[in-house]
């Protein structure tokens, strides 16, 4: 009886710990898979490309010559051709006015059309642009010499561009720059001078530039000019998805790959970028590096990932 006691008291103890080594041998199974656990994550190669950082000023159109149309007689002014804010081509009539001598001589002959004196002198202009003011209107009796109209000449058309006093440096290779006008029109300009006064208000630096090719533009129009402010024919390029900051962004980095199932945590600083687009001053890759792009946000150095197919 002693003996089956003991044969049974054995074979509760062994299986006891056949059963404890199998359960220690699953947790130890179990712990492994989670330690296995990895982030999917798609990935972009490093792309080498021009870029140009640029950026946008406003200019304002206005007229740099005005020429007076005056009286050539004293006079009324019989007709008046033309009207504020018109077009004028060289040598067009603008005016017609009466002399004193013609007016006195119909009233002293009254309705007598023997004589055909009429006494009228044309007004024209002497180049073309736009009338900016008429100063009297038809039956005005007018002086030699006054002045009858003022017109801005067409051709002394130019943007005054606003540059702030830290950007002043970036006009020297920038003589020639594109302007945008408000119905996105873009024409070639030259930036001809500077202003010897700044704005007081905006503390701006303000500069000529010359259009190539306006056409009719009006005075006080106001488009945009861009300014180069680095040029870069091989600059290394990321989609700006594959670039994260900390909440100061003041550091950044990318998320690199060591192999198909690593990827380190390196520190980056950025150059131009766009809503799309980041270049990537330091440090340098290899055109064979493999960035991540998605699935990077919250990941530790050297993190384990697994590479999603597209």
């Amino acid at each position: 009886m002693l003996i089956r006691i003991k044969t049974c008291f054995s074979f509760f103890l062994f299986s006891g710990i056949i059963a404890l080594s199998l359960s220690c041998h699953h947790v130890t199974v179990i712990s492994e898979e989670v330690m296995e656990v990895k982030t999917p994550v798609t990935i972009v190669p490093v792309t080498f490309k021009s870029v140009t950082s640029t950026v946008d000023l406003p200019a304002v159109t206005t007229f740099m010559n005005r020429s007076i149309i005056r009286a050539a007689t004293t006079g009324t002014i019989e007709k008046i051709s033309i009207n504020p804010g018109d077009f004028i081509a060289a040598d067009q009539l603008l005016f017609t006015i009466r002399t004193r001598e013609a007016m006195a001589l119909k009233n002293t002959v009254g309705g007598d059309t023997s004589l055909s004196f009429k006494g009228l002198i044309n007004i024209t202009s002497h180049k073309e642009g736009v009338i900016n003011s008429i100063s009297y209107q038809k039956g005005d009796f007018v002086q030699e010499g006054d002045e009858l109209a003022v017109v801005s000449e067409q051709n002394s058309l130019v943007f005054i561009l606003e540059v702030p006093f830290e950007l002043n440096s970036y006009i020297e290779k920038n003589r020639r720059c594109i302007i945008v006008l408000p119905d996105n029109r873009q024409i070639n300009g030259t930036i001809t001078g500077k202003l010897s006064e700044m704005d007081m208000q905006s503390q701006t630096v303000r500069y000529v530039v010359k259009p190539f090719a306006a056409g009719r533009l009006p005075g006080n129009l106001i488009a945009s000019i861009s300014l180069v402010k680095s040029a870069n024919d091989k600059a290394l390029v990321l989609p700006k998805q594959a670039v994260l900051g900390d909440e100061t962004q003041t550091e950044f980095w990318v998320m690199k790959l060591i192999n198909d199932s690593t990827a380190i945590k390196v520190i980056v600083r950025k150059g131009f970028e766009n809503n799309d687009e980041v270049e990537i001053t330091q440090p340098e890759f290899l055109a064979s590096d493999r960035i991540v792009l998605t699935g990077n946000y919250g990941l530790p150095d050297t993190a384990r990932i697994s590479l999603i197919k597209e």
